[in-house]
């Protein structure tokens, strides 16, 4: 069989297409991404529960402590007064009964240690009367493993104690915790423990490497749902995440809540799902600098999340007009000089120069909808912020939304009115974001669908990913979900995106992170717990696109009929020919062209089982392999594959 491209009507394909996305969902940030290795580590844990318009959220500090080393060691109480901080007031009073008596910490799955790694600790403390001292590290089967003794200041005052402590030996499943050499009474709070490799101090390294390895052209920031929270409280507060850690005022996140129903009693087993904001605005930018991607962060338009609430602000609320002055103090803390208000507070936290930001989301999924007889006036509320935010910023490139479905009465009616906007002002938005978790058969019979899109406007896939039937698909911890039947898809897909570079300006696949054991949804892009992490095989999908992009997209016409789908990009003297042969049969493709395009030099190539998948254990089941070629200009296609073929003359 033959696969033709040509250079006539070649289209630009904008720099940076494929991208991350980072939602605190599946414990993502906090048990995450955040190197933070303790769990509540500040008291401030929220029990969450309900469902629409009805959640219960009540104070659980002790949440993940318990007495150390058994149940009659040491009484324990969270308390507020005299609190440290008045943002977080909670914090630990222990009493031990007895020497060494202490309290411990859950942490997620208990502690992991690197042999030969240094792990940063600190924590505050207040003693009134206790003079002795206290011992703090992490045990193993009750036996100190490694730690540091701590003498207090019996002053009434909270103090900050600190030190780096490294290990010896690896561990598993330890136990972090706190023991006082004699009995008595000590106040804790803001505690942290963080392996000395953590990316700024703040991100967990192997994470962070997926990231960067992936090569993402932008990072969408913080979400999602949690941009909009299960109520208008809930909703993520950007500004709530400046400042130190320890100030910054924890949010119990809406994914505490989801799927709670009747069978649960309303409240599942992440009803603790917290966010302590440790990973904010800041330490975003930062990190899409050191990515080397553009930043995408998305700001409430004061609508909570239309699945789970009723509530908005309506348009002539205070609360509408404190979301459109969020959004415009966003940009100026990344965008203004240390002689703004917001620029300032970059600079205080260690970032003089301006963050290169040019893109804002505004809204998640919104659609235009009416409860009880009162419209929530979206597509109003989109355009009072598209004004402000132009008339200040004029070269910021808005994100739109036409909500959480493609092909749907209100998908239909967004993009009228999104395209109807255009005519008046091409400035409108730059792109808007859609939302597809479709079948495998879904992508593969919808390879071509941006093909008859109209081209005045953009699209971003902002959330897309194959969700294969009876697979676990969107439900709890299943990684089998992540099987190489639905990432085989989406690689057919992304042709037809490829080929359609004029309308599809921005992809990222969601979600981003899983924890084992603590997830939401699946499937996802990396799975991962304290000790290990590993890539899935949608993750190399999206890592080969992005790593071989071009600059134009060269029309391509491929044999779908037998199941092979193809596009062609070029760049810098190099054409990257990306192939999917979903059928069960091996194929010999020749290329064609009508330019020279020189000879096959390089075959990265993925193939499996549909039912093959990654896991802690074959983290590497399907992952890309470099296969050298045996002809200047034809390739076999193994069965259920996905190759990238390099030409270059």
């Amino acid at each position: 069989m033959k696969i033709q491209f040509t250079r006539e009507n070649k289209k630009a394909i904008s720099k940076g297409t494929v991208g991350l996305f980072i939602e605190d969902l599946n414990y993502a940030l906090d048990g995450g991404l955040n190197a933070e290795m303790l769990e509540n580590p500040n008291f401030e844990a929220k029990d969450a529960s309900g469902e629409w318009d009805r959640y219960v959220v009540v104070s659980d500090g002790g949440y993940a402590w318990e007495s150390f080393p058994e149940r009659d060691s040491a009484v324990l109480k969270v308390k507020t007064d005299r609190a440290l901080f008045n943002e977080n007031q909670h914090y630990m009073r222990l009493v031990a009964s007895v020497a060494g008596g202490g309290m411990k910490n859950k942490a997620f799955d208990g502690i992991y240690l690197e042999r030969g790694m240094k792990y940063r600790v600190s924590f505050y403390a207040r003693s009134y009367d206790y003079k002795g001292a206290a011992f703090v590290g992490v045990f193993n089967k009750g036996a100190a493993v490694i730690g540091k003794k701590i003498s207090f200041k019996a002053d009434g005052k909270w103090h900050r104690y600190q030190f780096t402590i490294k290990s010896k030996a690896s561990l598993d499943k330890g136990d972090f915790a706190i023991t006082l050499a004699k009995s008595g009474t000590v106040h804790l709070d803001a505690f942290s423990m963080i392996p000395e490799n953590a990316v700024f101090g703040v991100f967990r390294r192997d994470l962070v490497s997926y990231m960067k390895e992936l090569q993402p052209g932008f990072l969408r920031f913080p979400g999602g749902c949690v941009v909009e929270g299960n109520s208008l409280e809930n909703r993520y507060l950007w500004k709530n995440s400046l400042g130190i850690k320890e100030r910054r005022k924890h949010n119990w996140n809406r994914w505490a809540v989801h799927a709670a129903d009747e069978g649960n009693h309303f409240r599942t087993e992440f009803s603790h799902y917290g966010q302590t904001l440790a990973i904010g605005f800041y330490e975003y930018f930062r990190l899409c600098e050191y990515l080397g991607a553009k930043p995408l962060p998305v700001v409430s338009v004061g609508i909570a999340c239309q699945y789970m609430s009723t509530q908005f602000a309506p348009l002539d609320s205070p609360e509408f007009e404190t979301c459109v002055q969020d959004a415009l103090d966003v940009v100026e803390f990344a965008r203004g000089g240390a002689d703004t208000v917001w620029g300032r507070v970059r600079a205080e936290m260690g970032h003089p120069q301006p963050f290169a930001l040019e893109y804002l989301g505004v809204g998640n999924e919104q659609w235009l909808d009416e409860i009880n007889g009162k419209s929530n006036e979206f597509y109003k509320r989109f355009e009072i912020f598209e004004k402000r935010l132009h008339e200040k910023y004029p070269d910021l490139k808005i994100i739109g939304t036409v909500g959480p479905t493609v092909g749907t009465p209100s998908y239909e009616s967004a993009w009228r009115w999104t395209r109807k906007k255009l005519e008046e002002n091409p400035e409108f938005v730059y792109a808007s974001d859609e939302h597809f978790y479709v079948s495998p058969e879904w992508l593969y019979k919808n390879v071509h669908l941006y093909d008859d899109y109209p081209r005045e406007g953009k699209v971003y896939a902002g959330e897309y990913a194959a969700h294969i039937p009876d697979s676990g698909c969107a439900l709890f911890n299943a990684p089998q979900a992540n099987r190489w039947e639905g990432g085989l898809a989406e690689a057919a897909f992304m042709t037809g995106m490829e080929q359609n570079a004029d309308v599809v300006v921005m992809a990222s696949y969601a979600p981003l992170f899983a924890r084992l054991g603590y997830t939401q949804w699946s499937p996802d892009l990396i799975w991962f717990d304290g000790k290990n992490s590993y890539a899935t095989a949608n993750y190399y999908v999206q890592q080969m696109y992005s790593r071989y992009a071009g600059d134009f997209a060269l029309p391509t016409e491929s044999e779908e009929n037998l199941k092979i789908y193809a596009s062609a990009a070029e760049r810098d003297g190099m054409v990257f020919v990306k192939v999917v042969n979903a059928s069960e049969k091996e194929v010999e493709a020749e290329f064609e062209a009508d330019f020279d395009f020189g000879s096959l030099t390089r075959i990265h190539r993925l193939e499996g089982e549909l039912s093959d998948y990654n896991t802690i254990e074959e983290p590497n089941k399907i992952a890309p392999v470099e296969v050298a070629p045996a002809a200047p200009r034809s390739a076999i296609l193994p069965p259920r594959s996905f190759s990238v073929l390099v030409f270059m003359k």
